[in-house]
């Protein structure tokens, strides 16, 4: 039987940018920090910017890569003193993409991409946050067919469906703090979308494009166990968040072997109203703690990045990049199971060709997490009324790819 995700995290739906966001889904855009929209030119085009696949050399392009994400303890220190301070344990996880784009078929040309755009784990054992979030775990696939349109020489157009398969793991444990209140749901969900995409070649040397992705509702529903002095429940239950649209702007410039793209991004996060669960039946004194709607009143945001390749030889590509990217959660609705704030993003990478049809790499990328404060009384989320600071998230990634022409 499927049973529910009930997390807060699955409201970004996509972990490493603002929201617990993963924009970075090949060897590429993670050493160009996601600045990888108008100069996208390999099998990961068909989710970056399908409208650019009708400008590729005529053959079938297949990558596949694998990123390693450590993310560090994040940690919380109350302005009430140690008793209420804690910080999360360490997570490392493995994340796949794989992407195929085909020759061209007169004016079309089609792709598909695999990716996994988010989600991950925050976990805490310290008991005033485990009172909340023991454990949010979340993981997505995004099956994302694409189809292009080459409407003239210089501009063409591209869209995709998106099929989204969720699944996830909240759990809670209040025990701890003398309060016999715990949780225990998982689950999965499948939801669907669409991206639409512009690409406009004005010269040989710049590059112009737009892309946009669906708002997708999350509609997971199943089962929830709740426990209260250790008598245990389980109820039908389910819930409805938004996975929030987004809107790219990019441009890129060549001079010689050096490239040079901007991107603009913002994500419309402000469909994040609040967290309210259902379930079919009355569960009676429990409904304080699990089904009163929590507020979250997200903001959209808006990310900026900055992509430069360079090409050493024949043989040799060099990549970095760099981007600012807002939080969309406010002071008066954080939370344990995602403290997020502003970031920074650092990284670089590498490219070789093997051969003619051969291409491996490898890419680094630092995302670092300002530090934030909550001034005593901002936030009514348990023991951050008291106030304090979250310090030492973010996330040191690598990644491995090989791409392939054929």
């Amino acid at each position: 039987m499927k049973k529910v995700i009930v997390l807060s995290m699955v409201a970004s739906g996509l972990v490493l940018a603002s929201g617990y966001k993963i924009p970075e889904q090949s060897v590429s855009s993670m050493a160009l920090a996601a600045a990888y929209t108008a100069n996208v030119n390999g099998a990961d085009a068909s989710y970056y910017n399908p409208a650019a696949m009708s400008f590729m050399e005529d053959k079938n392009f297949i990558s596949g890569g694998l990123s390693y994400i450590h993310l560090p303890s994040a940690k919380f220190s109350s302005n009430a003193g140690t008793t209420y301070s804690g910080k999360s344990e360490t997570e490392d996880i493995l994340v796949p993409n794989l992407h195929f784009v085909s020759r061209a078929y007169g004016d079309f040309r089609w792709g598909v991409s695999l990716t996994a755009p988010g989600g991950l784990s925050k976990r805490w054992e310290s008991a005033y946050q485990k009172a909340s979030a023991q454990e949010f775990t979340l993981k997505i696939l995004d099956l994302n067919p694409t189809l292009a349109y080459k409407i003239s020489d210089n501009f063409s157009v591209g869209v995709g469906a998106r099929m989204i398969y969720t699944q996830g793991v909240v759990k809670s444990d209040a025990s701890d703090t003398g309060t016999p209140l715990s949780r225990d749901m998982e689950g999965d969900d499948i939801s669907f979308g669409y991206n639409i995409a512009l690409h406009y070649k004005p010269t040989d040397d710049i590059n112009l494009a737009a892309t946009y992705r669906s708002n997708v509702t999350l509609k997971p529903e199943g089962d929830a166990t709740l426990g209260f002095m250790g008598s245990y429940n389980t109820y039908g239950a389910s819930v409805e968040i938004p996975l929030p649209a987004a809107l790219v702007l990019a441009a890129s410039k060549t001079w010689g072997d050096l490239t040079v793209e901007l991107n603009y991004e913002r994500t419309y996060w402000s469909k994040y109203k609040d967290l309210d669960f259902n379930y079919d039946q009355d569960i009676g004194g429990l409904a304080p703690y699990f089904d009163d709607p929590k507020p979250k009143n997200w903001k959209d945001t808006d990310a900026f990045r900055i992509g430069v390749t360079y090409k050493v030889n024949d043989k040799l590509t060099t990549m970095a990049g760099f981007a600012i990217d807002e939080t969309p959660a406010p002071l008066e609705t954080l939370g344990f199971e995602l403290p997020d704030s502003d970031s920074k993003i650092y990284s670089l990478g590498v490219k070789y060709k093997m051969s003619d049809a051969l291409t491996v790499g490898v890419a680094f990328l630092y995302l670092d997490k300002d530090t934030r404060t909550l001034d005593a009384g901002v936030n009514s989320n348990g023991v951050l009324v008291y106030g304090g600071e979250f310090s030492g998230s973010g996330a040191y990634i690598t990644t491995l790819g090989v791409e392939y022409e054929f």
